[in-house]
C-alpha cells in the first residue's frame, strides 16, 4: 500500500492576505508568486453537559497563479476551503533545530458568508449538509417502497 498526504481543511483566515511583507511575496528571481496564510478551524466537543468550541490554526502555504488570484480576496474572517498536503519545513537558529508543518495548498475555494467586517460576501456555493428530516426519510423506517419516486407500472 502506498502512503498517503493529504490534507482538506475549512476555516476562516486571521487576518489580510499582504497584511505585511511576510505574507505574499515573489521569490525565486521574482518568477514566482508565494502566499502564507492562517486559517483558524473550529470543532466542536463536549465538556461535561455543554458544548464548546476549540480553535486550530493552521499555516498555509499557496503558489503560483493561485496565490496572485487570490491576493485581492483573502481578508480576514473570509471562509475558505483548502485542499493540499502536509510539508514540514525544518532550520537551524542559532545552533538549534527548528521544524513547523505546513500545509501546501493544491487548491483553494472562496466560500460565501460573511467576512469579519460584516459585509456578505460572494464566492463559491457553501458547502451546506442536509437537514436532518431530509435525511430521515431518505434513510429511516419510515420510508416505503410506495415513496421511491418511481412509477408503479413498469414501461414495457
Amino acid at each position: 500500500m502506498t502512503d498517503m498526504n493529504h490534507v482538506f481543511l475549512i476555516g476562516r483566515l486571521t487576518r489580510d492576505l499582504g497584511a505585511d511583507e511576510r505574507s505574499f511575496a515573489y521569490v525565486g528571481n521574482g518568477q514566482m508568486a508565494r502566499a502564507n496564510i492562517s486559517i483558524a478551524v473550529n470543532r466542536s466537543k463536549k465538556e461535561g453537559e455543554q458544548w464548546v468550541d476549540e480553535v486550530n490554526y493552521f499555516d498555509i502555504t499557496i503558489w503560483g497563479r493561485t496565490a496572485e488570484n487570490l491576493k485581492q480576496y483573502l481578508l480576514k474572517g473570509k471562509q475558505i476551503a483548502v485542499d493540499g498536503y502536509l510539508r514540514q519545513d525544518r532550520w537551524q537558529k542559532d545552533g538549534q533545530n527548528f521544524s513547523k508543518v505546513v500545509v501546501v495548498a493544491n487548491s483553494v475555494q472562496l466560500l460565501g458568508g460573511k467576512s469579519e467586517g460584516g459585509q456578505a460576501s460572494g464566492g463559491a456555493p457553501r458547502f451546506q449538509p442536509k437537514a436532518a428530516a431530509e435525511t430521515q426519510g431518505q434513510y429511516g423506517a419510515s420510508s416505503s417502497p410506495a415513496d421511491d419516486g418511481f412509477p408503479e407500472d413498469i414501461p414495457f
